[in-house]
């Protein structure tokens, strides 16, 4: 009679298993039915998520964005942008409102297990640090003792610098805003001693200051930011696509395929790595419910993970960000994507 339980209990959990896959792909489905990723950035970050002066999004972020409509659709413009400030990020993607969220936004366990999200992965490893006027004297973090910080409401870098100088036995005056436009502004109009957020950002505001020369990033940074896009919890299908859409960057750096050489390596490469990746072997796409090209249509048209860093922040970029932690793991950094098997 127990047994006949355990295998009641047991045949229960498998219909339930069966039924939630049954549910699976609703976001995938929709995205697909309409024709576009509906995909939430950042206001106006630049190298990361800003119009350009002809009125197109680009940034390192909104290239994840245009890698996975390459993906979906073979056309990496089928994406429409929502702006979005701190505060309004998560709800966007929890009401249905956006698809998937690429917006400079931290990887932590309190998201990752609280607010119905998932994340997919890291595009940028970031760390938190101070943006000060040069006038201020000051060389390290540890001098800012009874400073005046700006900081931007509804983001992990209250806490962080709340912490740090908590544990330094340090006081401070934090002023909040709502958007990091305003926390820039406050900055530069004299309202604090010190800004606070992820070094990247930090080198983005510094770029658009009036005078850039007048301030500097500090060298201390005091948090690790893992930076990466995320959905919605329950679509698998759709995970997998924005997971694996931003692994395709990174991989094909790894290969050496970029959108200058991916036609001639399609025609006439014998490397089963770059054969299998490119589609002309195996069935990759039909396993995430794409076309077996789609991660080609993402090097074509977006290039690989070196070359969206490069002209976004990088060398080829006005914020002139070093590779650091975002190299490749064979080039001393830490990134990395799992293997194309």
């Amino acid at each position: 009679m127990k047994t006949l339980r355990l295998v009641a209990a047991g045949t229960a959990l498998t219909l339930a298993m069966v039924a939630g896959t049954a549910s699976a792909g609703a976001t995938f489905d929709a995205v697909k039915k309409k024709g576009f990723v509906q995909c939430g950035v950042n206001t106006g970050l630049p190298g990361f998520s800003n119009i350009d002066d002809k009125g197109h999004w680009k940034g390192l972020d909104v290239d994840v964005c245009r890698a996975v409509a390459a993906a979906m659709f073979g056309d990496a413009s089928k994406v429409k942008y929502t702006p979005l400030n701190a505060k309004e990020r998560f709800t966007a993607l929890q009401s249905g409102e956006i698809d998937m969220l690429s917006r400079n936004t931290t990887w932590t366990l309190t998201r990752d297990a609280s607010l119905g999200i998932t994340f997919t992965g890291v595009n940028y490893y970031d760390g938190q640090g101070f943006l000060v006027k040069k006038s201020l004297g000051v060389k390290k973090a540890s001098e800012l003792s009874g400073a005046t910080v700006c900081v931007q409401s509804g983001t992990t870098t209250e806490l962080n610098l709340a912490d740090y100088f908590r544990s330094h036995n340090m006081k401070f005056t934090p002023v909040t805003f709502d958007t990091g436009d305003a926390t820039e502004k406050a900055f530069e109009s004299g309202r604090c001693d010190a800004l606070t957020s992820d070094q990247s950002q930090l080198y983005a505001w510094k770029a658009v200051l009036k005078d850039p020369s007048s301030a500097e990033v500090l060298p201390d940074v005091i948090s690790k930011e893992p930076l990466g896009p995320s959905v919605r919890q329950g679509d698998v299908q759709w995970f997998n696509i924005v997971k694996w859409s931003l692994f395709a960057m990174q991989d094909a750096e790894g290969l050496g395929i970029t959108s200058n050489n991916v036609d001639d390596l399609r025609a006439h490469s014998k490397n089963p790595a770059i054969v299998r990746f490119l589609g002309k072997e195996g069935d990759f796409g039909k396993m995430l419910g794409v076309s077996n090209d789609w991660a080609y249509n993402i090097v074509k048209q977006v290039g690989n993970y070196a070359q969206s860093f490069d002209r976004n922040v990088g060398k080829d970029s006005p914020l002139k960000i070093r590779r650091g932690l975002n190299a490749l793991w064979k080039d001393g950094g830490i990134m990395y994507a799992p293997p194309w098997q």
